[in-house]
Protein backbone atom coordinates (compact mmCIF):
# COMPACT_ATOMS: atom_id res chain seq x y z
CA UNK A 1 0.00 0.00 0.00
CA UNK A 2 1.39 3.43 -0.94
CA UNK A 3 1.97 6.13 1.67
CA UNK A 4 -1.10 8.27 0.95
CA UNK A 5 -3.43 5.25 0.83
CA UNK A 6 -1.95 3.96 4.08
CA UNK A 7 -2.47 7.29 5.83
CA UNK A 8 -6.06 7.73 4.58
CA UNK A 9 -6.87 4.18 5.63
CA UNK A 10 -5.49 4.72 9.12
CA UNK A 11 -7.10 8.15 9.40
CA UNK A 12 -10.48 6.54 8.74
CA UNK A 13 -11.64 8.93 6.02
CA UNK A 14 -15.13 7.50 6.23
CA UNK A 15 -18.69 8.47 7.14
CA UNK A 16 -18.48 11.15 4.47
CA UNK A 17 -21.39 13.55 4.02
CA UNK A 18 -22.04 14.71 0.45
CA UNK A 19 -24.49 17.40 -0.66
CA UNK A 20 -25.07 19.00 -4.05
CA UNK A 21 -26.42 22.56 -4.26
CA UNK A 22 -27.93 23.90 -7.50
CA UNK A 23 -28.96 27.51 -7.15
CA UNK A 24 -29.07 30.76 -9.09
CA UNK A 25 -27.29 33.78 -7.59
CA UNK A 26 -27.39 35.42 -5.18
CA UNK A 27 -26.87 32.73 -2.55
CA UNK A 28 -24.64 32.27 0.48
CA UNK A 29 -24.12 29.41 2.92
CA UNK A 30 -22.00 29.55 6.08
CA UNK A 31 -20.70 26.38 7.72
CA UNK A 32 -20.75 27.22 11.43
CA UNK A 33 -19.58 23.82 12.66
CA UNK A 34 -15.89 23.05 12.87
CA UNK A 35 -15.10 20.25 10.40
CA UNK A 36 -11.88 18.19 10.17
CA UNK A 37 -11.79 18.31 6.35
CA UNK A 38 -14.24 19.60 3.77
CA UNK A 39 -14.24 19.22 0.00
CA UNK A 40 -15.87 21.82 -2.23
CA UNK A 41 -16.05 21.41 -6.00
CA UNK A 42 -17.73 23.47 -8.72
CA UNK A 43 -19.35 21.93 -11.77
CA UNK A 44 -20.92 25.05 -13.24
CA UNK A 45 -20.61 28.76 -12.48
CA UNK A 46 -18.30 30.35 -9.95
CA UNK A 47 -18.06 29.72 -6.21
CA UNK A 48 -16.43 31.94 -3.59
CA UNK A 49 -14.99 30.46 -0.38
CA UNK A 50 -14.33 32.83 2.50
CA UNK A 51 -12.52 31.58 5.57
CA UNK A 52 -13.21 33.42 8.79
CA UNK A 53 -9.98 34.05 10.73
CA UNK A 54 -9.36 35.55 14.13
CA UNK A 55 -9.74 39.33 14.36
CA UNK A 56 -6.01 39.87 13.86
CA UNK A 57 -6.08 38.21 10.45
CA UNK A 58 -7.92 39.35 7.33
CA UNK A 59 -10.73 37.32 5.82
CA UNK A 60 -9.23 34.93 3.26
CA UNK A 61 -11.23 34.48 0.05
CA UNK A 62 -10.72 31.95 -2.74
CA UNK A 63 -12.60 31.58 -6.03
CA UNK A 64 -13.43 28.31 -7.77
CA UNK A 65 -14.34 27.93 -11.43
CA UNK A 66 -15.96 24.92 -13.08
CA UNK A 67 -13.98 21.77 -12.34
CA UNK A 68 -11.92 23.32 -9.53
CA UNK A 69 -11.67 21.57 -6.16
CA UNK A 70 -10.94 23.07 -2.75
CA UNK A 71 -9.94 21.28 0.45
CA UNK A 72 -10.79 23.18 3.64
CA UNK A 73 -9.53 22.11 7.05
CA UNK A 74 -11.16 23.09 10.33
CA UNK A 75 -12.36 26.62 10.77
CA UNK A 76 -15.63 28.23 9.82
CA UNK A 77 -16.23 29.24 6.23
CA UNK A 78 -18.78 30.74 3.88
CA UNK A 79 -19.55 29.39 0.41
CA UNK A 80 -21.33 31.82 -1.92
CA UNK A 81 -21.75 32.90 -5.52
CA UNK A 82 -19.72 36.01 -4.64
CA UNK A 83 -17.81 37.25 -1.57
CA UNK A 84 -20.05 40.34 -1.68
CA UNK A 85 -23.25 38.33 -1.14
CA UNK A 86 -24.54 38.74 2.44
CA UNK A 87 -24.85 35.63 4.57
CA UNK A 88 -28.24 33.99 3.99
CA UNK A 89 -28.02 30.60 5.71
CA UNK A 90 -25.88 29.31 8.57
CA UNK A 91 -25.53 25.61 9.35
CA UNK A 92 -24.81 25.10 13.03
CA UNK A 93 -25.01 21.78 14.90
CA UNK A 94 -26.26 20.25 11.67
CA UNK A 95 -29.32 22.56 11.51
CA UNK A 96 -30.02 25.28 8.92
CA UNK A 97 -30.63 28.76 10.32
CA UNK A 98 -31.95 31.42 7.92
CA UNK A 99 -30.23 34.74 8.58
CA UNK A 100 -31.78 36.50 5.59
CA UNK A 101 -35.56 36.29 5.87
CA UNK A 102 -35.93 36.67 2.11
CA UNK A 103 -33.82 33.56 1.47
CA UNK A 104 -35.68 30.35 0.72
CA UNK A 105 -34.55 26.76 0.96
CA UNK A 106 -33.75 25.10 -2.35
CA UNK A 107 -36.16 22.20 -3.05
CA UNK A 108 -34.84 18.72 -2.30
CA UNK A 109 -34.55 16.78 -5.57
CA UNK A 110 -32.97 13.77 -3.84
CA UNK A 111 -31.61 13.11 -0.37
CA UNK A 112 -28.28 14.70 -1.38
CA UNK A 113 -29.30 17.29 -4.01
CA UNK A 114 -31.04 20.59 -3.43
CA UNK A 115 -32.22 22.78 -6.31
CA UNK A 116 -33.01 22.20 -9.98
CA UNK A 117 -30.72 22.62 -12.97
CA UNK A 118 -31.61 25.86 -14.74
CA UNK A 119 -29.80 28.48 -16.83
CA UNK A 120 -27.37 30.56 -14.80
CA UNK A 121 -27.43 28.22 -11.80
CA UNK A 122 -24.29 27.40 -9.86
CA UNK A 123 -23.75 23.66 -9.37
CA UNK A 124 -21.60 22.86 -6.36
CA UNK A 125 -20.62 19.70 -4.49
CA UNK A 126 -19.86 19.89 -0.77
CA UNK A 127 -18.42 16.95 1.15
CA UNK A 128 -17.32 16.59 4.77
CA UNK A 129 -14.84 13.98 5.95
CA UNK A 130 -14.62 12.54 9.44
CA UNK A 131 -10.84 12.40 9.79
CA UNK A 132 -9.63 11.75 13.30
CA UNK A 133 -6.80 10.34 15.32
CA UNK A 134 -3.10 11.11 15.03
CA UNK A 135 -3.02 9.74 11.47
CA UNK A 136 -5.71 12.22 10.46
CA UNK A 137 -3.84 15.05 12.17
CA UNK A 138 -0.67 14.06 10.31
CA UNK A 139 -2.50 14.55 7.01
CA UNK A 140 -4.15 17.81 8.04
CA UNK A 141 -0.93 19.31 9.39
CA UNK A 142 0.67 19.46 5.94
CA UNK A 143 -2.26 21.25 4.31
CA UNK A 144 -2.87 25.00 4.31
CA UNK A 145 -6.23 26.27 5.56
CA UNK A 146 -7.59 26.15 2.01
CA UNK A 147 -6.04 24.09 -0.79
CA UNK A 148 -7.30 24.97 -4.27
CA UNK A 149 -6.73 22.43 -7.04
CA UNK A 150 -7.44 23.80 -10.55
CA UNK A 151 -9.57 21.84 -12.99
CA UNK A 152 -7.68 19.25 -14.98
CA UNK A 153 -8.19 16.19 -17.17
CA UNK A 154 -8.68 13.97 -14.12
CA UNK A 155 -11.11 16.15 -12.17
CA UNK A 156 -13.97 16.31 -14.68
CA UNK A 157 -14.98 12.63 -14.77
CA UNK A 158 -15.11 11.94 -11.00
CA UNK A 159 -16.99 15.20 -10.32
CA UNK A 160 -19.59 14.46 -13.00
CA UNK A 161 -20.08 10.93 -11.64
CA UNK A 162 -20.41 12.20 -8.07
CA UNK A 163 -22.89 14.85 -9.21
CA UNK A 164 -24.95 12.28 -11.08
CA UNK A 165 -25.04 9.88 -8.12
CA UNK A 166 -26.02 12.68 -5.75
CA UNK A 167 -29.12 13.38 -7.85
CA UNK A 168 -30.56 9.89 -7.31
CA UNK A 169 -31.51 7.63 -4.43
CA UNK A 170 -30.67 4.03 -5.26
CA UNK A 171 -29.50 0.84 -3.58
CA UNK A 172 -25.88 0.85 -2.52
CA UNK A 173 -25.57 4.57 -3.12
CA UNK A 174 -23.92 5.37 0.21
CA UNK A 175 -20.99 3.14 -0.74
CA UNK A 176 -20.78 4.58 -4.26
CA UNK A 177 -20.90 8.22 -3.11
CA UNK A 178 -18.29 7.69 -0.39
CA UNK A 179 -15.90 6.01 -2.81
CA UNK A 180 -16.35 8.72 -5.43
CA UNK A 181 -15.63 11.36 -2.80
CA UNK A 182 -12.56 9.34 -1.80
CA UNK A 183 -11.45 9.53 -5.45
CA UNK A 184 -11.98 13.30 -5.58
CA UNK A 185 -10.01 13.70 -2.34
CA UNK A 186 -7.08 11.60 -3.55
CA UNK A 187 -6.96 13.40 -6.91
CA UNK A 188 -6.91 16.75 -5.10
CA UNK A 189 -4.21 15.68 -2.64
CA UNK A 190 -2.09 14.12 -5.38
CA UNK A 191 -2.36 17.20 -7.57
CA UNK A 192 -1.56 19.59 -4.71
CA UNK A 193 1.38 17.48 -3.56
CA UNK A 194 2.86 17.44 -7.05
CA UNK A 195 2.54 21.19 -7.39
CA UNK A 196 3.45 22.26 -3.85
CA UNK A 197 6.09 24.95 -3.52
CA UNK A 198 9.61 23.58 -3.21
CA UNK A 199 10.29 25.65 -0.10
CA UNK A 200 7.59 23.75 1.80
CA UNK A 201 8.91 20.16 1.86
CA UNK A 202 6.41 17.46 2.78
CA UNK A 203 6.21 13.70 2.51
CA UNK A 204 3.27 14.14 0.10
CA UNK A 205 5.37 16.01 -2.45
CA UNK A 206 8.27 13.61 -1.88
CA UNK A 207 6.17 10.61 -2.94
CA UNK A 208 6.64 11.66 -6.58
CA UNK A 209 10.41 11.21 -6.32
CA UNK A 210 11.26 7.63 -7.41
CA UNK A 211 13.88 6.91 -4.74
CA UNK A 212 12.41 8.86 -1.82
CA UNK A 213 8.88 7.72 -2.66
CA UNK A 214 10.11 4.13 -2.58
CA UNK A 215 11.81 4.70 0.77
CA UNK A 216 8.63 6.16 2.26
CA UNK A 217 6.64 3.16 1.04
CA UNK A 218 9.21 0.82 2.60
CA UNK A 219 9.02 2.60 5.95
CA UNK A 220 5.22 2.48 5.98
CA UNK A 221 5.18 -1.18 4.98
CA UNK A 222 7.47 -2.23 7.85
CA UNK A 223 7.83 0.55 10.45
CA UNK A 224 8.84 -1.88 13.22
CA UNK A 225 12.03 -2.98 11.49
CA UNK A 226 15.29 -1.64 12.91
CA UNK A 227 16.00 0.65 10.00
CA UNK A 228 19.12 2.74 9.55
CA UNK A 229 19.73 5.44 6.99
CA UNK A 230 22.33 3.20 5.34
CA UNK A 231 19.85 0.31 5.04
CA UNK A 232 17.23 2.53 3.42
CA UNK A 233 19.81 4.00 1.05
CA UNK A 234 20.82 0.50 -0.03
CA UNK A 235 17.17 -0.45 -0.62
CA UNK A 236 16.72 2.40 -3.11
CA UNK A 237 20.16 2.13 -4.68
CA UNK A 238 21.73 5.35 -3.42
CA UNK A 239 24.75 6.22 -1.32
CA UNK A 240 24.02 6.96 2.32
CA UNK A 241 25.06 10.62 2.10
CA UNK A 242 23.16 11.35 -1.12
CA UNK A 243 20.04 9.55 0.12
CA UNK A 244 20.03 11.35 3.48
CA UNK A 245 20.48 14.76 1.85
CA UNK A 246 17.75 14.16 -0.74
CA UNK A 247 15.29 12.69 1.77
CA UNK A 248 15.78 15.63 4.14
CA UNK A 249 15.44 18.18 1.34
CA UNK A 250 12.20 16.68 -0.01
CA UNK A 251 10.51 15.52 3.20
CA UNK A 252 11.75 18.25 5.51
CA UNK A 253 13.40 15.96 8.06
CA UNK A 254 15.98 13.14 8.08
CA UNK A 255 14.86 9.55 7.39
CA UNK A 256 15.06 8.28 10.97
CA UNK A 257 13.30 11.37 12.32
CA UNK A 258 10.47 10.73 9.87
CA UNK A 259 10.36 7.08 10.93
CA UNK A 260 10.20 8.02 14.61
CA UNK A 261 7.35 10.44 13.95
CA UNK A 262 5.41 7.81 11.99
CA UNK A 263 5.96 5.22 14.72
CA UNK A 264 4.63 7.66 17.33
CA UNK A 265 1.60 8.38 15.12
CA UNK A 266 0.82 4.67 14.94
CA UNK A 267 1.39 4.26 18.67
CA UNK A 268 -0.85 7.22 19.57
CA UNK A 269 -3.82 5.69 17.74
CA UNK A 270 -3.12 2.17 19.01
CA UNK A 271 -3.14 3.49 22.58
CA UNK A 272 -6.58 5.01 22.12
CA UNK A 273 -8.16 2.47 19.77
CA UNK A 274 -7.08 -0.72 21.54
CA UNK A 275 -6.52 -2.16 25.01
CA UNK A 276 -3.14 -3.56 23.99
CA UNK A 277 -0.49 -3.26 26.69
CA UNK A 278 2.03 -0.43 26.31
CA UNK A 279 4.92 -2.91 26.09
CA UNK A 280 3.19 -4.74 23.22
CA UNK A 281 2.51 -1.49 21.37
CA UNK A 282 6.15 -0.55 21.83
CA UNK A 283 7.18 -3.78 20.11
CA UNK A 284 4.60 -3.28 17.35
CA UNK A 285 6.16 0.04 16.39
CA UNK A 286 9.79 -1.06 16.63
CA UNK A 287 10.87 -0.65 20.25
CA UNK A 288 12.22 -3.61 22.23
CA UNK A 289 12.50 -1.43 25.31
CA UNK A 290 9.22 -0.06 26.71
CA UNK A 291 11.10 2.64 28.64
CA UNK A 292 12.79 3.93 25.47
CA UNK A 293 9.42 3.91 23.73
CA UNK A 294 7.75 5.86 26.55
CA UNK A 295 10.55 8.43 26.55
CA UNK A 296 10.27 8.96 22.78
CA UNK A 297 6.47 9.10 22.96
CA UNK A 298 6.45 11.71 25.73
CA UNK A 299 9.04 13.81 23.89
CA UNK A 300 6.78 14.00 20.83
CA UNK A 301 3.28 14.04 22.35
CA UNK A 302 3.96 15.71 25.69
CA UNK A 303 2.42 12.90 27.73
CA UNK A 304 3.42 9.40 28.73
CA UNK A 305 1.63 6.57 26.88
CA UNK A 306 -0.46 5.77 29.98
CA UNK A 307 -1.68 9.34 30.37
CA UNK A 308 -2.24 9.74 26.62
CA UNK A 309 -4.52 6.72 26.66
CA UNK A 310 -6.78 8.42 29.22
CA UNK A 311 -7.06 11.77 27.41
CA UNK A 312 -10.19 11.94 25.24
CA UNK A 313 -9.37 12.54 21.61
CA UNK A 314 -10.61 15.77 20.04
CA UNK A 315 -12.07 14.31 16.86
Amino acid sequence: MDVLSDLLHRARARNAVVRQLIQRPPWSLTIGDRQPLSVVATLAGTVSISLEHAEARPRATHTLGAGDIALIKGGFYTIADSPATPIQVVIRDGVKHFVDESATAAPAIASRTFGRRQPGAVIMLHGIYDLHGSAGRRLLDILPDVTVVPAGPRTHGPLELLSSEAEHDELGQDAVVERLLDLVLVIALRSWGAGAESDVPTWLAAIADPAIGQALTILHADPARTWTTGMLAAEVGMSRAAFSARFTALVGQPPISYLTGWRMTLAADLLRDTDTAVAAIARDVGYDNAFAFSTAFKRLHGHSPAIWRRIPREG
